[in-house]
């Protein structure tokens, strides 16, 4: 097999396009739910905590250089409420995966817990002597059952 073929064979598999939609899925997802963060959550919260915003606090190492109203050099700081929103993120990501794999897992084990088709005796009898008549059949090579002695 070539190894442009076995490429392709790869790449058009079911796995690897599952794989893709979920990247492209869970990139949407990440959207909504930074906006859910910035939008809904951050606000309300920045609001109880007496109007802070929390993308803008920061550790200021170095003061940025200003000249003649222009930035020279930008200020160095450690940006800890935008890793704080960040981090928040990432908890309301994982929460939401994680409802939705329990919701999974709870499916599946309903459908696991449901009692197997009942089994018709008869057919396996049936089979069973199927299976019986078949072991007793003569091999084609053997010598015949009728041979006069």
């Amino acid at each position: 097999m070539s190894f442009l073929s076995e490429f392709k064979k790869f790449a058009v598999k079911g796995n690897v396009i599952d794989l893709a939609v979920g990247v492209v899925i869970g990139a949407a997802f990440g959207a909504i739910t930074k906006s859910l963060v910035d939008d809904v959550i951050m606000p309300p919260l920045g609001l109880l905590v007496s109007g802070i915003d929390f993308t803008a606090m920061q550790l200021v190492l170095k003061e940025a250089v200003v000249e003649n109203g222009e930035v020279v050099t930008k200020a160095v700081a450690i940006r800890y409420g935008n890793f704080m929103q960040v981090v928040l993120n990432f908890l309301i990501i994982a929460f939401a995966i994680f409802l939705l794999v329990r919701t999974i897992n709870r499916m599946r084990e309903q459908e696991a817990a449901k009692p197997a088709p009942a089994v018709n005796k008869q057919e396996v009898l049936l089979g069973e002597i199927r299976d019986l008549l078949k072991g007793q059949q003569p091999d084609a090579a053997a010598e015949p059952h009728n041979k006069i002695v």
